[in-house]
């Protein structure tokens, strides 16, 4: 691995933890100087270990330098001049490479998530704010997952960092229905995260393997998390472990999704032999925990319909109508446009491609799938199914048009190549998200 290629993934595992420790030291209303101090640690990562090497503790490397910029921006700063002593004791205790116990760095992290969720923030800035500090997201990243400006996003942060500051808020857990309430922002955080990198809108790979196996570290930290688990149903924990189980089952699918030139690989094509049983195992042992509340929420629909996945052996046995009955119940809960587009695809399984373009076609005047490639691709594929190669080879062209990575990008060419070219009987193919 390169020195470029370790310090992107140690910034994905280590940058959320060293900020949220610096904020516990800093305080709250320093956020934007954690984020400082943590950059340049990285950065200087980038510029030593190509030429020194790179050290036998990375991470430990990181957490030595960020603990020293730390101190060297305590002597300088005026505005800690009263804390400066208590400030320094905690950065000098944390001495030699070794970061602080494991269990210190969790409860700062959930502390760090559940302050980025505080209800004086925007939700939407709660979300952004999380992504941010706690996922290590860059600014266009997190503008890619909410299918907006990046100046939008920016603007956000901004505010949510001044309304941190302003009131004053804390590291402090909530308490009682207050920790149900943000347990629930905690938990898209953690689902967008996931799917920045389960499925990446752009740029050359398909998986980002870091983010997903973060998200669900994430999950499993706010899953069993003592300050939830005591909290109980109000506290959102069978939400967390129905989200955990999405999340595993989704992940199972990771070493199949790709092959070996890079390029996607659909569900119902993959190798299920290449599925990883082990977290298959987990994602059905925290769905049996989610069982436990008498609440159904979108997490739970969700993980039942990867979980009809994960119990079908081949594909053609995948139990469809079951899962189109688990769309019903998912669009009562959140009846938005992917969910809708996402129902059309099991919808054509059962009752056969006109009945799914009847579903597609108002969707085209949705704003928020105005430039998701997965709509004219999805609507592409019912046309081809139907043999009106023309239109369906239209809706290709339309996707290619709009933003998404390169396996998906060389994807949809095959596609439309298939329609176009001399390739003789155009066949049944499978699109739409898996």
């Amino acid at each position: 691995m390169s020195s470029q290629h370790l310090v992107d993934h140690l910034f994905r595992q280590r940058a959320g933890q060293l900020v949220a420790w610096l904020t516990r030291i800093f305080g709250p209303a320093h956020l934007d100087l954690a984020e400082e101090v943590v950059q340049d640690a990285l950065l200087k990562a980038l510029q030593q270990w190509p030429y020194s090497g790179v050290p036998q503790n990375p991470g430990g490397w990181l957490f030595r330098v960020a603990r020293n910029g730390a101190l060297d921006v305590l002597r300088r700063n005026a505005a800690f001049e009263a804390r400066a002593h208590e400030i320094a004791g905690e950065l000098q205790r944390a001495s030699g490479m070794q970061p602080p116990s494991d269990s210190a760095i969790e409860d700062d992290e959930l502390r760090m998530v559940f302050m980025c969720c505080h209800p004086s923030l925007a939700p939407d800035a709660r979300v952004a704010l999380s992504l941010k500090t706690v996922g290590g997201f860059s600014v266009p990243e997190i503008a890619r997952a909410f299918l907006c400006p990046e100046p939008t996003i920016a603007q956000r942060l901004v505010r949510a960092k001044r309304v941190l500051r302003e009131q004053r808020i804390g590291l402090e857990l909530p308490h009682g229905s207050d920790l149900g309430a943000r347990t629930e922002s905690v938990l898209e955080v953690i689902y967008l995260l996931f799917n920045e990198g389960y499925n990446a809108h752009a740029g050359e790979d398909l998986i980002r393997r870091d983010l997903c196996g973060e998200a669900l570290r994430l999950g499993r930290l706010v899953a069993q998390s003592p300050h939830i688990v005591s909290g109980g149903i109000t506290a959102g924990a069978p939400a967390a472990h129905a989200l955990v189980a999405l999340m595993a089952f989704q992940a199972a699918r990771l070493p199949a999704r790709v092959d070996a030139g890079g390029d996607m690989v659909l569900l119902e094509d993959q190798d299920r032999s290449l599925w990883d049983r082990a977290l298959v195992a987990l994602g059905f042992a925290h769905f049996e925990r989610s069982a436990d509340g008498p609440q159904m929420t979108v997490y739970h629909a969700q993980a039942a319909i990867a979980a009809v996945h994960a119990g079908a052996e081949r594909a053609e046995s995948t139990r469809w109508d079951r899962i189109l009955s688990l769309y019903d119940d998912l669009m009562v809960l959140n009846p938005s446009p992917v969910i809708r587009l996402n129902r059309a695809v099991a919808l054509s399984r059962v009752a056969g491609p006109a009945a799914a373009l009847e579903v597609l076609q108002p969707l085209e005047d949705e704003p928020t799938l105005a430039n998701y490639y997965l709509l004219p691709s999805v609507t592409g594929r019912m046309y081809a199914e139907l043999g009106d190669r023309d239109r369906a080879a239209a809706c290709y062209r339309r996707a290619l048009e709009l933003p998404c990575s390169e396996p998906e990008r060389r994807f949809l060419h095959r596609r439309l190549e298939a329609l176009t070219g001399s390739f003789g009987t155009f066949g049944t193919f499978r699109d739409g998200k898996d």
